[in-house]
């Protein structure tokens, strides 16, 4: 049985109530112009203990659009729990059109023992869209699948880099698809590219559902990283501004969002430490030097040259690196 803690902000647009219907979710019934924390049980621990997953649902005073916005679908990725703080906050005494269901932690199991992934190993967001019987994964890949995004119209999975990468805060969509278009534009991150769908993962099951799905990945593992969490914050209620649900948002950047045709990584030719000339954000042109392969007393044994002109997207924060090891991601601007 669903456990909840009622955190009822009192009834709003009294004059809507009457037509605008309770939500229902997990056999509770959230009425409009309140909000409501609910656990989701997960699975029980070893020792019995019960491992929930923790919902905010706030259903706004009229009709209007449902979104989920999720964080830590990886373990480690804390940037978007900060960012549904904020987004909770901002939105708590607002005239909120249609409901929002904010997820901080997904993957409970990771979160709890700062890992990527869930005590098997298994990456959750390879394995939706679940089964009720399958592994530990499947079966908290299928809990939030029937019991948050069916429910929902879009979505926003926020995410950061992984394996000591850092990601410039950025939208990867299915950008053939004009509404997730006109969705990521009005996010506002400084770049966004049109990413393939990988199997088994999130964004994936929801797209065969019809449901238009952004990632906001930005920051690093384990790390609060202000900028990106600024920018996560304001580009999720400017999200919510354009389909409706609220009245105003935060103003556009000054620069428009640019395309990234492709990425590429540039990868070490020789094992050494890395020092970076570039950082997150650095325009680049083809064949520049970003950064340098040395051995421990500092003798060059290589250098990490631009693939083409563009931006720099992301970055390995660890100096000691291997051959083959991806040191610095680059994106063609369209």
């Amino acid at each position: 049985m669903t456990a909840s803690r009622d955190k009822r902000e009192g009834k709003r647009g009294s004059a809507n109530a009457s037509t605008h219907q309770a939500f229902e979710i997990a056999r509770e019934r959230i009425e409009p112009g309140t909000s409501r924390e609910l656990d989701l049980p997960v699975a029980r621990l070893p020792t019995r203990t019960s491992v929930d997953l923790p919902l905010v649902v706030r259903h706004g005073t009229r009709p209007g659009p449902c979104v989920w916005i999720s964080s830590c679908v990886h373990g480690d990725e804390l940037n978007g729990i900060e960012i549904i703080r904020q987004v909770l906050a901002a939105t708590a005494k607002l005239d909120l059109a249609g409901t929002l269901l904010a997820v901080p932690v997904v993957n409970v199991f990771g979160f709890i023992h700062q890992s990527r992934y869930l005590p098997d190993r298994r990456d959750l967001n390879r394995s939706f869209p679940g089964s009720p019987r399958g592994s530990l994964a499947s079966r908290m890949a299928h809990l939030f699948l029937t019991e948050i995004v069916a429910r929902c119209s879009h979505g926003i999975d926020l995410h950061t880099g992984s394996n000591d990468r850092a990601n410039l805060p950025q939208i990867r969509a299915d950008l053939d698809d004009p509404e997730t278009l006109r969705c990521a534009e009005a996010f506002g991150a400084p770049v966004m590219m049109s990413a393939k769908l990988r199997d088994g993962s999130l964004r994936a099951a929801a797209t065969k559902r019809g449901i238009p799905v952004l990632l906001y990945e930005a920051g690093e593992a384990l790390r609060f990283d202000d900028d990106s969490i600024a920018m996560g914050t304001a580009g999720v209620l400017r999200v919510l501004h354009s389909l409706g649900m609220l009245e105003s948002a935060p103003e556009q950047p000054a620069s428009a969002t640019r395309l990234v045709e492709k990425a590429s990584w540039v990868r070490a030719r020789r094992s050494g430490l890395a020092r970076l000339s570039t950082k997150l954000g650095d325009r680049v042109a083809k064949d520049d030097v970003l950064g340098i392969l040395a051995d421990p007393f500092g003798s060059t044994v290589g250098r990490l040259r631009a693939p083409f002109d563009g931006v720099v997207l992301g970055l390995l924060n660890n100096p000691v690196v291997n051959r083959g090891d991806a040191v610095i991601n680059v994106g063609q601007l369209d």
